[in-house]
């Protein structure tokens, strides 16, 4: 079985956000890049821990982005994967990403392809099923378990009030959310390994985007608390009402 999981490569939870460009591009200077959260600990430790279980699996990763994606793709090897690959094009258009991704994903013969269920800087949740329709595949979204059951793979996903149980014939598509796996930390000995695994470039397909940026703003700054004497309720609803806008 061959596994490609999708790393995104975004801002470190603690940067500062500014914006440059007539607010249309975000200020990267300064900025720490890490593997997006969702696709480091769920998707990719799930498909590590797949690995673990199961030494013939081959397990790949993928980032679209320039030359400074390259040191997430270490650390992303130095967890576990086999051999990285880098889609030598930056943009934050979900659909060229996609197709960038499926592009590669046709030529690999992936079984199995994994991404978080979003990154953190854009949110947008588009990626693992824009990847499953231009592959004509199936696609299990927001998946907490996925098991490989000889020619089956069972993904759990949650759904309101409950959980729902797919069984599906690879090649599928799935992003992964809280519950797929632990987070882990690279060890000195993955990190030394990681220096010698196969990190190779590829030059990217010709697509248009779909989207552009048109610009970004900051959200409002926080309002000054207000503090009500317990005794005065008839202030306290007058502020819900009129200020907090609560009926």
């Amino acid at each position: 079985m061959k596994i490609l999981v999708c790393i995104s490569k975004t801002p470190d939870t603690t940067a500062k956000i500014a914006f440059t460009d007539n607010n249309t591009k975000y200020d990267t200077n300064g900025v720490q890049w890490i593997i997006n959260p969702y696709d480091e600990w769920y998707a990719l430790v799930r498909a590590i821990e797949l690995k673990e279980a199961d030494a013939s699996i081959a397990l790949h990763l993928i980032s679209v982005g320039g030359a400074d994606a390259e040191p997430i793709l270490r650390k992303a090897l130095a967890l576990g994967g086999d051999e990285a690959i880098r889609v030598n094009i930056d943009c934050d258009d979900s659909y060229v990403i996609a197709t960038q991704i499926a592009e590669v994903a046709k030529a690999g013969g992936y079984d199995l392809i994994l991404t978080g269920k979003e990154t953190i800087d854009h949110n947008g949740s588009s990626l693992g099923g824009m990847v499953a329709e231009l592959l004509d595949l199936p696609y299990v979204s927001l998946a907490t378990k996925l098991e490989l059951n000889g020619s089956t793979a069972s993904v759990t996903r949650e759904i309101d009030g409950g959980q729902e149980l797919n069984e599906v014939s690879p090649p599928l598509v799935i992003s992964a959310q809280k519950g797929m796996a632990e987070a882990r930390i690279p060890n000195m000995r993955g990190i030394m390994a990681a220096r010698t695994k196969p990190l190779n470039i590829v030059e990217p397909v010709t697509v248009q985007p779909l989207t552009s940026t048109v610009s970004f703003e900051m959200p409002p700054a926080k309002a000054g608390v207000k503090l009500v004497d317990a005794e005065n309720v008839q202030e306290l609803v007058r502020l819900l009402k009129e200020e907090a806008k609560v009926v």
